[in-house]
């Protein structure tokens, strides 16, 4: 554990996460507890997965945001897909997507460091990695990223604290439809390359939105974790699978869980029943 000090905040890591006191957090989610909504071009599959998804957070505590898409059923599914939340490590996928979008206007490879920061900051959520390509960016590149995948509700985190750009469902699920099917912003071979890092995620990082995914199914997948001193912690998962007949992307963002454990069984409560109901579709 190491403790630092920057713009006058107390910032402690602990492993790729980071408690930061001092800091206002994003506005709490309305008290009204919105319902699951989901549609389908198989109906009877639209209202199993509303009933089990509803089942998997009936229960849990904190604020749940849940984002499903399978293009093979034309399948969707939300739950606070407009709620905000401090990104912590899933911003990674962005930064890499907004690093390959303006090697591509510039007709340029990544380089060979940029290719280490790269797979270090995706497959091992390495923040020092991620901190050395944030501020290489800057935020003008970021914003025009974001702009161009129309993801117009993400505020990147101010003064270089990249872990608490402002996200929701909405735009995370935006941005893994990017990664996922061809498109004008990210270009096949940068699509490639974010999927395989996301697929060489280190296994002890490879929990959250894979759990039940089944056998033979193909696995992407980032996270993120972030304790501070309001809202307790954030853990969100980013997932992309294709196989079995399917070709989904899955996003669910969580906070006011009291560890970081929690919140995992809560995004793999989640996880569980999408995959089981979509292989059994």
């Amino acid at each position: 554990m190491t403790h630092r000090r920057r713009s006058g905040l107390v910032v402690t890591a602990l492993g790729t996460g980071f408690l930061i006191t001092g800091v206002a957090a994003a506005a709490p989610a309305s008290a009204a507890a919105p319902a699951v909504s989901c549609t389908s071009a198989k109906a009877a599959l639209a209202t199993k997965l509303k009933t089990d998804i509803t089942a998997a957070v009936a229960n849990r505590r904190g604020t749940i945001a849940v984002g499903l898409y399978d293009r093979s059923t034309k399948t969707t599914c939300t739950l606070r897909s407009t709620t905000h939340y401090d990104s912590a490590s899933t911003v990674k996928v962005t930064v890499l997507a907004t690093l390959l979008w303006d090697a591509k206007k510039h007709n340029r490879y990544l380089t060979t460091t940029e290719q280490t920061l790269a797979k270090a900051m995706i497959t091992k959520s390495d923040n020092d990695a991620t901190s050395k390509l944030w501020k290489q960016l800057g935020l003008t590149k970021i914003k025009g990223f974001l702009s161009a995948a129309g993801m117009t509700q993400t505020t990147p985190g101010a003064d270089n604290y990249w872990g608490l750009t402002q996200i929701d469902v909405h735009d995370e699920q935006k941005l893994l439809a990017l990664v996922t099917a061809k498109n004008s912003v990210l270009s096949d071979n940068a699509r490639a390359y974010i999927l395989k890092l996301m697929g060489q995620v280190i296994s002890s990082q490879r929990w959250g939105t894979p759990y039940g995914a089944p056998s033979g199914v193909s696995v992407h997948v980032k996270n993120g974790w972030l304790q501070r001193s309001t809202h307790g912690w954030r853990v969100h998962s980013l997932g992309t699978f294709t196989g079995g007949g399917h070709d989904y992307q899955m996003t669910v963002l969580t906070q006011d869980n009291s560890t970081m454990s929690y919140g995992i069984d809560t995004i793999q409560a989640v996880a569980k029943v999408v995959h089981r109901d979509l292989k059994a579709s």
